[in-house]
């Protein structure tokens, strides 16, 4: 690589490990899914990861399919170009869908594990990444052969650490299994959507994972892809995600238009009027604080298609503070989505300090 040209200052951005591993990684990262390399492409990707960067975010997550793999490209590029040393950063990738229509182009056999891992790299410019993700599980393929793949691939010193995405609890355990009875590394995180409006995976099913393999999620879609901005509670602004990616957002859009989504709508508008008159923030920031302040959440990846996004998305990191229970309590009041606690079929609770 290039000679390094900025030196990295986390500022005061909060680190955390990521799941069970040494790893730590900041609160807030920046990924590149729908804008860097695809609606975003050139000088200004540079722009927005050197203000991340320069704001203490050094993680940024990426995969194969983003783009068609111009976001990695794009990504690698301006690591490159800005001069920024590789052991500052924590780059991220995911592997599954692949780039061509072959049968072993894509899926997770040991093949596409192996061969999409050096395609990644090639992309990227870089020797390594920090983590890969399998991007999708993959039931055609025995689960045995899918932990063996990610294991060599960390061998080879391709990546250090490997996680899943969109993974059923079932099947985040089944690999957990094998790891073990096989001696290999097991997966350390899971890439879940995680918002107000979208609870009852990460917050319901991967509860018992949390204690017993300590997973951490790298959360996406923090924002529930921009409805918790609030930018569409008339309508659907020209520019927006929406309109920018209307057939791939097609369900959701048509969804606000029924009973369902005008209550979404609703609820956050309330949230709104919270935000601004006890918090004295954005509903943006109340929306983002509200999954980082989650214990479980290792870190919450940010999307942004001008670097001023990423500006005003830093400012949640001073609302998690005033994130008190009352305030949670008053949320959750809003929200009505809350999961149903762990079942004790009438026996007497545990006090606080009995172990589940």
């Amino acid at each position: 690589m290039s000679a390094v040209k900025v030196e990295f200052d986390p500022k005061n951005m909060p680190f955390r490990r990521l799941g069970p591993s040494g790893l730590r990684v900041p609160v807030l990262s920046l990924g590149g899914w729908l804008t860097l390399g695809g609606t975003v492409i050139g000088d200004p990707v540079k722009d927005i990861i050197k203000v991340a960067f320069d704001n203490g975010i050094n993680m940024f997550d990426t995969a194969e399919a983003y783009a068609k793999g111009k976001s990695e490209e794009e990504m690698g590029r301006v690591i490159k170009e800005l001069g920024l040393r590789r052991t500052d950063l924590i780059i991220t990738t995911k592997l599954f869908w692949g780039l061509r229509g072959g049968p072993n182009d894509g899926g997770l056999s040991r093949k596409h594990i192996i061969e999409g891992t050096k395609e990644c790299l090639e992309r990227l410019g870089l020797d390594y990444v920090d983590v890969i993700f399998a991007h999708r599980p993959d039931a055609s393929v025995p689960m045995e052969e899918v932990v063996r793949a990610f294991n060599w691939v960390i061998q080879k010193g391709w990546a250090f650490y490997w996680a899943t995405s969109e993974w059923s609890a079932f099947e985040i355990e089944e690999a957990q299994h094998v790891a073990t009875k096989l001696g290999l590394h097991a997966p350390i995180a899971e890439q879940c959507q995680h918002n107000m409006f979208h609870r009852e995976r990460p917050e319901k099913e991967y509860r018992p994972l949390y204690k017993k393999y300590e997973l951490g999620t790298t959360v996406f879609s923090a924002l529930a892809s921009g409805l918790l901005t609030g930018k569409y509670n008339n309508g659907i602004p020209e520019g927006s995600r929406f309109d920018m990616h209307s057939s791939f957002f097609k369900g959701t859009v048509d969804s606000l238009q029924k009973e369902e989504g005008l209550a979404k709508i609703n609820k956050v508008k309330e949230l709104t009027a919270l935000a601004e008159n006890e918090l004295g923030c954005t509903v943006t920031h109340l929306a983002l604080a509200w999954v980082a302040k989650n214990p479980n959440t290792s870190t919450v990846i940010l999307g942004a298609s001008r670097p001023e996004q990423v500006l005003d998305n830093l400012k949640a990191l001073d609302v998690i503070p005033k994130l008190t229970p009352e305030i949670m309590d008053k949320i959750e009041e809003i929200l009505q989505t809350k999961t149903a606690p762990t079942p004790t079929f009438g026996r007497p609770a545990l006090d606080s300090y009995g172990r589940l």
